[in-house]
């Protein structure tokens, strides 16, 4: 129907083997349609024709004229009609919806599993429209795989019941059907494809752009730019709208050259049929009718052609190829990590200090794989992290954000991604997070939601969620990103005192990021960054030792 990029192409030819019986059915159904829909209606006119010309003759005329046959057969062709179509659109349906169900998360895993740089660009508005609207558009390159077999069927049936008043007029209506394709063709490419690709970005947009005014709600409430923010989103829906608007008027467009193409058709293939008894005359018209008609499905697949191409296109960026293959941390190597020249081995606690903006949470974010590590910047068992791919990285670090983030969820919920714990471990970490009071004061407890990005949640209380997550994550290195920040004092002293406790139980080794004296106290070695050279490298300070807490 389309070519569409190659990545993304290559998941759905995959899907589309996957799923080939229920296609082929679908394909099945669609020929039976258009087979029965084209016989039915030419037998019915020749049927009609043929009774009223019978009316007319006489009495005799009527007694010798078979009713039964061509009534009975007008029946069965209905119900075949009917329940091919039932049967084209339930397998085709459920091809896709299946389809599209592996579809998504082979997307979201290839998005996941991307380069940070890649992974990253995208706003949380652009990432779920394409993973939601761009997917359900590749839907019309399964849907409709049975358009092409329902045309092919209907053309062949129709030129046949044609071709049975006149050979002449069977080469006529395929010749009309072969100008209605072509003029469907041209009018798609010309006003389908540009309105459904605009579609397509418009929707990313508007998601884009509702995400992002979403996410400043608080603020724009407080300044008063409530009337602005929804100008903003007034003018995507704007640009939305008017690129459906093309669209549909396409569809219009598409559909007055279907019934001038009709009407072609059946001035073409009725002279075609001079000297046919008037019965067959009927049925060839009605058979020219029945044939532009078989059409309509490839001619809804190429109304929505430019959406689903552009869908493709935008899918494609997510489904990228895994980058070449970097090395691999040996099971057995060692877990040190080195920081201009100085060797960090757990449970060594590492404390990082500096003004804001000198660049701590850009180190430990390369070091954790959610940026790109640059050369020579640390090591890892030896090795150098920019060598590493980020997924072997991860494993090997448990890390708590500077800037939490929350699904819209149960507290329950939240700590799984950290990965599978029992409810009294899920206990302790928030009772060694300062957090359990506040829980179990709540009726839910452990199921009780937290809103969006956990807006039901103090900032102080998201915090300490993220960090008690953290904790439930096996890892030999926890990375604590400003953990107190935020915090008074005497919860400050409860958290740094749960996690000397947990650091020690665990022989797990610490890498802190704070502006605070109290969290470094902890710290067996604290190193100062300076800022980021030309490069973009972090530039630290050499290690000095202090004496623990």
């Amino acid at each position: 129907m389309t070519a569409h990029p190659a990545r993304i192409g290559a998941l759905i030819a995959a899907q589309r083997q996957a799923q080939r019986t229920r296609l082929r059915i679908a394909a099945a159904g669609g020929a039976i349609v258009a087979v029965a829909a084209t016989c039915l209606l030419g037998l019915s006119g020749w049927f009609i024709t043929g009774a009223a010309i019978a009316g007319v003759a006489g009495s005799a005329a009527v007694q010798a004229f078979n009713y039964l046959m061509p009534s009975a057969t007008i029946r069965l062709l209905a119900i075949l009609r009917t329940a091919a179509r039932y049967i084209e659109r339930v397998a085709g349906h459920e091809a896709a919806l299946k389809a599209l169900a592996r579809l998504r998360p082979q997307l979201f895993d290839a998005l996941a599993s991307a380069p940070p740089a890649q992974a990253l660009a995208l706003s949380s508005g652009e990432a779920s429209a394409r993973l939601v609207q761009d997917v359900d558009a590749v839907q019309t390159l399964f849907v409709r795989l049975s358009a092409p077999w329902a045309l092919g069927a209907g053309a062949v049936s129709a030129a046949l019941l044609a071709g049975m008043a006149s050979p002449l007029a069977g080469l006529m209506l395929l010749l009309a059907m072969g100008v209605s394709g072509i003029g469907a063709v041209v009018i798609a490419r010309r006003l389908a494809a540009p309105a459904g690709r605009d579609v397509q970005i418009a929707t990313g947009d508007l998601k884009d752009r509702l995400a992002a005014l979403e996410a400043v709600s608080p603020e724009l409430k407080a300044y008063g730019l409530g009337r602005w923010a929804a100008s903003e989103a007034t003018r995507a829906a704007a640009v939305l709208d008017r690129a459906q608007i093309a669209l549909t008027q396409a569809g219009g467009w598409m559909a007055a050259w279907q019934t001038v193409a009709t009407a072609l058709a059946v001035a073409a293939v009725v002279p075609a049929t001079f000297g046919a008894d008037l019965p067959m005359t009927a049925l060839a018209a009605l058979a020219a009718v029945t044939g532009i008609e078989s059409a309509a499905g490839l001619v809804g697949a190429l109304q929505q052609n430019g959406a689903a191409v552009e869908a493709a296109r935008r899918l494609d960026a997510l489904a990228s190829e895994p980058g070449l293959r970097r090395t691999q941390v040996p099971a057995d190597a060692s877990l040190a990590l080195t920081f201009d020249e100085a060797r960090l081995e757990p449970p060594l606690r590492l404390g990082l200090i500096g003004p804001s903006g000198s660049g701590k949470t850009t180190l430990v974010e390369r070091l954790v794989g959610l940026r790109d590590a640059l050369p020579d910047e640390a090591r890892l068992g030896g090795l150098d992290i920019a060598d590493i791919a980020p997924g072997d990285r991860r494993p090997l670090f448990a890390y708590a954000a500077q800037d939490v983030r929350l699904i819209d969820g149960t507290i329950r919920d939240n700590l799984l991604l950290a990965g599978p714990a029992d409810e009294q471990t899920l206990w302790r970490a928030l009772e060694d997070a300062a957090l359990v009071e506040r829980v179990r004061t709540d009726p839910a407890g452990l199921d009780a939601r937290v809103g969006p990005n956990g807006e039901r949640l103090s900032g102080g209380e998201r915090r300490r969620l993220g960090l008690a997550r953290a904790y439930l994550r096996p890892a030999p290195w926890l990375v604590l990103d400003e953990p107190t920040e935020g915090l008074d004092p005497a919860t400050e002293a409860l958290v740094l005192t749960a996690l000397d406790r947990r650091l020690k139980q665990a022989n797990q080794g610490l890498i802190l990021v704070s502006h605070r004296p109290a969290p470094t106290r902890l710290c067996d070695r604290v190193m100062r960054v300076e800022g980021l050279s030309v490069g973009g490298a972090v530039r630290l300070t050499s290690a000095r030792e202090l004496t623990p807490a």
